[in-house]
């Protein structure tokens, strides 16, 4: 039985700005609810001082890991450090805390036995999205219908980067993911739907940042490349 109750997992790639306060916010705040965590920042091909920033950040608090990779994705950061987890709960979030912590940290506490798998969405009633530029937006929803499309009707976000899993449940979806660039998204969801699991959508406010390594036009087209590889792993028995 493990004695951590929720498991963070931040990916960090060339984060040195923004990883510091987004780590003194995410230690106050779980610090301040009182229950065992523990946060993982994945440091996957940074060129920068991430490492050293997520370093020192480690040595001040006990509950703060350091994991270094040098390949370089988000999915496979984020898939190593699930491997590397020890909580009930898993929670990745991105760097930069576009949706508050505290309504990150929400998605894990509903997590439970009907519940496996609660994910953060930007659309439907409830949601905010704050300073997003219009055309983003517009290839962002084209996105989501050809994934709604192609591999997971009903799914309103797929690439809002909160997601939260029982930890059963992240085991045995992180060790069928292939995918380890943003696409990963995509496939987990379907894994998850193809395994039988149920998800669960809940609304929250998401902050764009004009930093983004985002760029929607190529992002996309790598992402439609990776829904057809997900249709190509299915038809393989790769997520059996």
């Amino acid at each position: 039985m493990t004695s951590v109750s929720l498991s963070l997992i931040i990916p960090a790639y060339n984060e040195e700005r923004r990883l510091p306060a987004t780590l003194a916010e995410v230690t106050r705040y779980l610090g301040e609810r009182g229950q065992p965590y523990e946060i993982l920042v994945v440091v996957n091909g940074s060129t920068d001082r991430t490492a050293e920033v997520a370093k020192a950040a480690a040595e001040r608090d006990p509950n703060l890991r350091l994991i270094l990779t040098p390949l370089r994705g988000k999915g496979r950061a984020i898939k190593i450090g699930v491997g590397e987890s020890r909580g009930e709960r898993v929670l990745f979030c991105d760097a930069d805390l576009s949706t508050p912590i505290h309504e990150a940290v929400a998605l894990a506490d509903q997590v439970d036995q009907r519940h496996p798998i609660v994910i953060a969405s930007r659309e439907g009633s409830g949601s905010r999205r704050l300073g997003e530029p219009y055309t983003r937006h517009l290839m962002g929803r084209g996105f989501n219908a050809l994934v709604r499309l192609l591999a997971v009707p009903g799914i309103q976000d797929t690439q809002c980067g909160f997601k939260a899993f029982s930890r059963d449940c992240a085991l045995d979806l992180f060790g069928h993911q292939t995918i380890p660039g943003f696409g990963f998204d995509v496939e987990l969801l379907y894994i998850a739907r193809k395994r039988g699991y149920p998800i669960r959508e809940l609304p929250v406010t998401w902050v764009y940042r004009a930093s983004s390594r985002v760029d929607p036009v190529r992002d996309t087209v790598r992402m439609f490349g990776d829904l057809l590889r997900v249709r190509l792993n299915d038809w393989r028995g790769h997520y059996e």
